[in-house]
């Protein structure tokens, strides 16, 4: 669809200020191409991926701090299979002046390859600190995580809040990606309910295939009913198309209760690409977009 001519600034594009993105090692070359649609300054997270090497993230990560933006690495703490591993790559990191950020995640691997069985082992270790980390954003599971129970994972969210101001490090909180803004939102009170007021940023998909959707949506978890579908924007019966977050983030900006929900941002997965969704957030932002289309029929 062609872009209209621009339209006043939507009260859902102040969700966009101050957004973040997220990258891989071997997204470097996208991420220069996009550059000029990315405001100055934005943070970039860069994955901590089983399939790429330590010099392939220091890579990226130099390349978003050579880029005028804020690189924040990923720390997979089931991936680092020693405390020397992990300073390492901390020291590295303070070395390319990119430690002040850093995401701290658990990971994928079901058996730990080294000494951390968790975030929370690597916000206990004392080395983030030493390293010159000031802020530690840490993951939120609005529906549920495929692996953990929902008991671990508000214990975890919990004892991950507390440890960062015991040692007085900044924090926030980034969530898996989702279609649905009620089990967001529902899960935003019931984080506040529990003292948590770290600022969230909710996890949204940037413009992408319906099929690459639904492939993510699979291995994370997330719901894609015919009824969610049909409120973000996308129909499961016809999957040859793109679907972009315009409606849900429209609906999010719309339901918003600081005083339920607290301070909301957003971080961008770049699934079909950061160009595709630095694009679309420059347009949201501005009001220069066509309006959210009609709801898709399943």
């Amino acid at each position: 669809m062609d872009v209209v001519a621009p339209l006043p600034r939507p009260a859902a594009g102040d969700l966009l200020d101050g957004f973040s993105l997220e990258m891989t090692g071997k997204d470097v070359a996208a991420l220069e191409a996009a550059r000029p649609a990315i405001p100055d300054g934005t943070r970039v997270n860069v994955t901590f991926l089983g399939t790429e090497d330590t010099e392939l993230r220091l890579a990226a990560v130099r390349a978003v701090r050579r880029l005028g933006l804020v690189p924040v690495p990923h720390l997979s703490a089931r991936r680092l299979r020693s405390r020397a591993e992990l300073e390492a790559y901390l020291s590295a990191l303070r070395d390319a002046d990119a430690a002040d950020h850093v995401f701290v995640v658990g990971g994928d691997p079901t058996v730990p390859l080294g000494p951390y069985d968790d975030a929370l082992a690597v916000l206990r270790s004392g080395l983030l600190q030493e390293y010159g980390v000031r802020h530690v954003g840490v993951s939120g599971y609005p529906e549920g995580h495929p692996a953990i129970s929902e008991p671990a994972l508000w214990s975890a969210i919990e004892d991950k809040a507390a440890v960062l101001r015991e040692e007085g490090l900044a924090g926030s909180v980034i969530t898996q990606f989702g279609f649905d803004t009620e089990p967001v939102l529902a899960w935003l009170e019931a984080v506040r309910a529990r003292g948590v007021d770290l600022p969230v940023r909710v996890g949204v998909p940037g413009p992408a295939g319906i099929r690459r959707l639904l492939r993510y949506a699979a291995r994370f978890g997330v719901g894609t009913s015919a009824g969610i579908a049909k409120k973000y924007g996308f129909s499961l019966t016809n999957l040859m198309g793109t679907a972009g977050p315009d409606r849900f983030v429209h609906t999010l900006a719309e339901r918003h209760d600081p005083g339920r929900h607290g301070e909301l941002g957003l971080h961008f997965y770049t699934f079909g690409g950061i160009g595709a969704t630095s694009d679309w957030a420059a347009a949201f932002r501005t009001g220069a977009r066509v309006p959210a289309p009609a709801p898709a029929t399943a």
